[in-house]
């Protein structure tokens, strides 16, 4: 067999390097206006970490060695964020990551047409934590961007607690309903 084309590119298993936990300096990449699975407004926020931070690059670094033909930016890079609460009225994430690339750039946000624009190449500081997440029945533990931060305040952030899912027990349906012990005059059907 011949060596195939890019073997020396490919990671072996184990030679991944994850996005480490904590706050890094980063630079947005690309905002978008869009809405939800449930019609509310909200914007989609793409970063990379800066030449500042412990791990730059990291990102685009991904996003350029895969080698699918759709690759999409790295999921964990991307942040979705409502911006109104169900009242209509702004949610505190939309106002904190506002205020967040404010404080780290010096200037106000710009609203209106130019409002995606004015994001793209500013810094702001992220905080990754661990997400615990249910995904076709299987539960994991993923690095996510938990919040942003003021710029020069990211490196001294700490590893939030992880965001884990309720405990409930699931129920399990065996085709058989409950009927009270106290239930007068038959089954329900």
């Amino acid at each position: 067999m011949n060596k195939p084309i890019g073997y020396e590119e490919v990671a072996a298993p184990g030679e991944f390097t994850p996005g480490e936990l904590g706050g890094h300096t980063a630079v947005i990449k690309g905002l978008e206006e869009t809405t939800s699975k449930n019609g509310r407004p909200m914007i989609k926020v793409a970063i990379d970490f800066d030449e500042q931070d412990s791990q730059p690059g990291y990102f685009n670094d991904l996003f350029q060695s895969d080698d699918r033909p759709e690759k999409k930016w790295p999921f964990n890079a991307v942040q979705y964020i409502l911006t109104e609460n169900p009242d209509g009225k702004c949610s505190r994430s939309f106002k904190s990551f506002i205020s967040s690339v404010e404080r780290s750039c010096g200037s106000e946000c710009v609203w209106g047409n130019g409002f995606a624009r004015w994001f793209i190449g500013k810094k702001v500081g992220v905080v990754y934590g661990i997400v615990e997440e249910e995904y076709n029945g299987n539960v994991t533990n993923r690095r996510r961007i938990r919040f942003f931060c003021q710029y020069d305040k990211a490196k001294d952030a700490k590893v939030p607690e992880p965001k884990l899912l309720n405990n409930k027990p699931v129920p399990v349906n065996d085709g058989f309903m409950d009927i009270p012990d106290n239930m007068s005059g038959g089954v329900p059907f």
